[in-house]
């Protein structure tokens, strides 16, 4: 195929081209520009994955050389080292873990003891080998959590539900589990195995489980989602099990879960409208209660106590409570009309609140501050003596600056610790871009000024206390000391301070010559925050060319890589009002801060459009795609990962229904205006230097799916623009790879790929 122009982004398809669904102004659809590639959309078929093989083969030839061999192997080591940190969760007596490395790539679920935990070298109790499990049935399952059925008072948790995708997938396979029996509870037994499908399920009681699933026949949404729940009982058939709840098709999707929490057990199902909106339900006398909030009220519920997050600034009974605030009333109370409303968290222009977790008596709050940790812990006993929250609050002495520090509950429903039990423990898990993960323990009490001459706990308090140590420290996987972090911040277009990371060796030279690689996101509110990765350090800080414009006359020297991590709009480092702020129409926002801290880079010399590539995933890889069509000038190089980039069908391509609240609606006129404009497939342009370019995906994404990126790399090649390349992983799911092996080669294949573009 020939060059050709691809500008008509707002041009209809034409008659006859067998374009599918193409729509017109006259019939209230959004037209659908001319797309050569829809074959490509047949994710498995037989030519369309002889093209995929093609380019897998021409790009593996670019890509593995002499080096690559041991880039893969330097990051492989790192993902399969055994002196990482092996996380754990409570469950009852027992610590579980899951771990991968190189005797086991695909896995092993296990647990121990906690004072086995706390050695060197723990002896762990292996319930599932998963290798060996797919070995057996000849399938390659990986291993997507457990789910517990709460036993009887004095009884061990015993059965669980276990997530086995058979690809990488967001698809299931939930099969009951005894960790006692250590295997799963057959079909002689009445033993629970649902068929692979998208959905989530709960323990109701012992012998039935709510469910919300695809499977079966049972109804989808738009969005590929379940859209109905059932009860299903023990040896029933899912396709026969009476329906509990039910969502409209055009609706996100349906979800159930029974809190068993014992003295507040509670069913409760959510109605996901889209990403962002939803309905939250609870069970009373056989019928569905809805908890009376608006749609983008965030709702939680932890015994006594509702917690509301708002989205966006909340009016009610005439008081306004800002967007990501923090809001709590009692329960019962709440559902019985009373709109008593306790506030215990205010964000300001600085501060968001990230994330929180109930111990047994406290509650912890995870915030940032321009992207650095915080950490709050609130006691609903004690009145605030200071404004901001209703609740005694204490900041926890554990968060260095520029550093990602959370804090979350150990197990809320042990006993408290006055009893001997760990209701009041809390994990804290701390990292920084040089600063190697960290895992600690702490327990929360109340700091008593006094005891009333009885001894009673009613005596006065002045906060909160915890004593927390170091449970485990990850290893240093590169030379750590010798990179120093900062942040800095870029202006935007509209005058906005944009802040970003910059980890780079302490003797930088500002000459313009460092090979950088700018890494970003700007969606759904998730923020960028500092984390370790050995993976950078070795494929990217720790690599070394020699490189000089000649300027300063000076011979050329030996340097590294510079890393920088962009907190762009459209992410939640400083809460839904960052997020909201590129949302649809404004998504623009988000592509100007990025290309905003490009040029900051490039005006404090230390890069230069020759030395500066891009790296995005997912809502990110349509980040990287708008610097590739918009800002081509900035970049020498791109790697875009497992991306949106057809905006025209994105919402017609395995998830993507659901993200309508992120981006609009392409079929409505009027939102595929501005949608077209950061739609990277249809603004491609012929006579534009374009950077390099990778686009790397998955066979098995069923969220994104590989079809966009397919098209791209499709489109760029049959235009003859240069040095494009393209690989899909045929297997991994969304995150491209489903074991350490796969991971490491797809690392490295984008780091290597970047190193040559730039450091060359």
């Amino acid at each position: 195929m020939g060059r050709m122009t691809t500008t008509a982004a707002d041009s209809a398809s034409i008659p006859g081209s067998g374009q599918g669904t193409s729509g017109t102004a006259s019939t209230g659809t959004a037209p659908e520009p001319v797309d050569e590639n829809v074959w490509l959309e047949d994710i498995y078929g037989e030519a369309q994955l002889a093209w995929v093989k093609e380019q897998n083969s021409r790009t593996e030839d670019l890509l593995v050389d002499a080096e690559y061999a041991g880039l893969e192997a330097g990051i492989l080591e790192v993902m399969d080292s055994t002196d990482r940190i092996a996380m754990v969760g409570k469950r009852g007596d027992w610590y579980y873990n899951f771990w991968k490395d190189r005797q086991n790539p695909k896995g092993l679920w296990r647990r121990t003891t906690w004072e086995s935990y706390c050695t060197d070298s723990p002896e762990w109790d292996v319930l599932l080998d998963v290798d060996a499990l797919s070995a057996e049935e000849g399938q390659e399952w990986v291993f997507h959590g457990a789910t517990f059925l709460r036993p009887v008072a004095g009884e061990p948790y015993r059965l669980a539900l276990l997530a086995l995708s058979p690809d990488g997938g967001d698809a299931n396979r939930y099969r009951e589990f005894d960790v006692e029996a250590r295997g799963f509870v057959g079909p002689a037994q009445g033993g629970f195995d649902l068929p692979t499908a998208k959905g989530n399920v709960s323990w109701l009681d012992a012998d039935t489980l709510l469910v919300a699933s695809t499977a079966d026949g049972l109804p989808k949404t738009a969005s590929s989602y379940a859209r109905t729940a059932v009860t299903l009982k023990r040896g029933e058939a899912l396709s026969g099990a009476p329906l509990v709840f039910e969502v409209p098709e055009n609706h996100m999707m349906a979800a159930v879960a029974h809190d068993s929490t014992p003295g507040f057990e509670r069913t409760f199902a959510v109605d996901y409208i889209d990403f962002f909106n939803r309905t939250n339900f609870v069970l009373r006398d056989g019928s569905w209660v809805a908890i009376d909030v608006p749609t983008d009220v965030n709702v939680s519920a932890h015994r006594d106590w509702l917690l509301f997050r708002p989205q966006q600034d909340w009016a009610l009974d005439g008081t306004t409570y800002p967007a990501g605030s923090l809001l709590a009333a009692d329960f019962e109370d709440y559902l019985a009309g009373n709109r008593a409303i306790t506030v215990l968290f205010t964000p300001d222009t600085a501060t968001s609140l990230q994330s929180w977790s109930w111990t047994r008596n406290f509650l912890l709050l995870n915030l940032l501050k321009d992207v650095s940790s915080e950490i709050r812990v609130l006691d609903p006993a004690t009145p605030s003596s200071s404004p901001g929250s209703a609740w005694g609050s204490t900041v926890l002495d554990a968060c260095p600056p520029l550093h990602d520090v959370n804090a979350y509950a150990v197990d809320d429903e042990d006993e408290a610790p006055a009893n001997g039990g760990a209701g009041d423990d809390f994990w804290l898990v701390a990292t920084g871009f040089t600063t190697p993960t960290t895992l600690m323990r702490g327990t929360l009490e109340r700091d008593r000024l006094q005891q009333d001459d009885a001894g009673q706990d009613d005596a006065g308090t002045s906060g909160v206390v915890s004593r927390h140590a170091v449970v485990k420290t990850s290893p240093s996987f590169f030379a750590d000391s010798d990179y120093g972090v900062e942040q800095h911040f870029a202006v935007s277009d509209d005058g906005t301070r944009v802040p970003y990371f910059q980890i780079a060796p302490r003797n930088l030279a500002l000459d313009g010559q460092n090979p950088t690689q700018l890494s970003g996101y700007g969606g759904f509110e998730v923020s960028r925050t500092p984390a370790y990765s050995g993976t950078v350090g070795r494929a990217w800080l720790e690599r070394r060319t020699t490189l000089s414009d000649g300027s300063d006359g000076k011979a050329p020297h030996s340097r590294g890589g510079v890393y920088v991590v962009a907190n762009i709009r459209g992410g939640g480092e400083y809460g839904p009002a960052w997020h909201r702020a590129a949302l649809k129409e404004n998504r623009h926002k988000a592509y100007e801060d990025f290309a905003a801290v490009a040029r900051d880079l490039i005006s404090r010399g230390v890069t230069s459009p020759r030395r500066l590539g891009c790296v995005g995933g997912s809502n990110g890889g349509l980040l990287v795609g708008n610097m590739l069509t918009r800002y081509p000038e900035l970049f020498r190089a791109v790697s875009c990962g497992v991306p949106l980039l057809d905006m025209r069908r994105y919402t017609r391509l395995s998830a993507g229904h659901s993200w309508i609240a992120e981006y609009g609606d392409p079929d409505v006129p009027g939102e595929w205006e501005y949608i077209r404009t950061f739609s990277p497939y249809h603004m491609l342009k012929d006579a534009v230097e374009y950077p390099e370019t990778f686009i790397w995906t998955a066979t098995s994404d069923d969220r994104v799916g590989p079809v966009q990126a397919r098209k791209m790399a499709a489109r760029m090649l049959a235009m003859g623009i240069p040095n494009v390349w393209f690989h899909e992983a045929l297997e991994g799911g969304h995150a491209g790879a489903s074991d350490n092996r796969q991971a490491a080669a797809l690392h490295a294949r984008s780091q290597h790929f970047l190193w040559k573009a730039l450091a060359g």
